[in-house]
């Protein structure tokens, strides 16, 4: 019989460990009691107790499936599928994270490609940089006076730091005889950024991008939470006040979801710069 790929064990295994953790957390959850059988008290003053607790895995996998089978429709502003609200955290998450890209990899060359730009611009950055995105959210609130271009620009500013480092270092850690070499052949100073430069430091851009898209996908999530209207943060504390617990969870796990197929993305992009030295 074939052994099985050290993929394959770790798939079985991870499905294993899921089913082991439903199973537990199914059974630690108390049985609720059904509405006809809660007295009239617990009806009046219990019921949302009942309704607000922990609920099993059968329940919010239940949940899943309703909202997953329609997933894009809209019955009014508080009303949206869960499609429709993802929707709307990307629009926003790939909008500042591409403005913050067009400013980042540019700088981060200039940066890593001259000492002096280094020195004069690394003090602004190392102020700017430890700054929580979400402080930010009041002023662009009043200067902005948009909800969702403040979500933008909270989302820019949260990007734009792991992509500008990491540009700057892997730039200036290209290895000088590789630049020399460029020199060597007459190639101005574009064309060797080009040719030389950024297949080189590739790897570690992309590595920078990936961490701001990780980062950019917490950040909406709370920035949503702040500002309300539409978006998968808006989604979960709507429910939160309707004490839909089995809602606010199915959203957690989809976070988890969309939050993971953004960085397999860049993952496959990672491997597809990466080179053999």
């Amino acid at each position: 019989m074939t052994s099985l790929s050290l993929n394959q064990r770790a798939a079985i295994l991870s499905v294993v460990l899921l089913a082991i953790g439903l199973l537990v957390w199914e059974a630690a959850i108390p049985a609720q009691k059904a509405a006809g059988e809660l007295t009239e008290y617990e009806r009046l003053i219990g019921g949302a107790a009942q309704k607000a607790g922990i609920p099993p895995p059968s329940e919010v996998i239940a949940k899943a499936w309703a909202e997953l089978s329609n997933p894009f429709y809209d019955a009014g502003p508080n009303d949206k599928g869960i499609g429709i609200q993802i929707g709307y955290s990307l629009f926003r998450v790939l909008t500042g994270y591409l403005l913050a890209a067009l400013v980042a990899v540019p700088l981060g060359f200039l940066i890593g490609m001259s000492p002096v730009a280094y020195r004069a611009l690394n003090p602004f950055i190392q102020v700017l940089r430890p700054i929580s995105p979400l402080a930010w959210m009041p002023l662009a609130l009043f200067v902005i006076q948009d909800s969702q271009m403040s979500a933008i620009f909270v989302i820019f500013v949260c990007s734009i730091w792991p992509m500008l480092l990491n540009t700057a270092f892997g730039v200036a850690g290209v290895r000088q005889d590789w630049v020399n070499v460029a020199r060597t052949h007459e190639l101005g100073a574009l064309r060797t950024a080009f040719t030389v430069i950024l297949p080189a430091a590739a790897p570690t851009i992309v590595t920078g991008m990936r961490i701001s898209i990780g980062i950019a996908w917490l950040v909406i999530v709370a920035a949503e939470m702040l500002v309300g209207g539409t978006g998968i943060g808006y989604y979960v504390w709507n429910e939160w006040n309707n004490l839909d617990l089995t809602s606010v969870i199915f959203s957690i796990l989809m976070i988890g979801i969309v939050g993971m197929a953004l960085d397999a993305a860049f993952g496959q992009l990672q491997r597809a710069v990466a080179y053999a030295e």
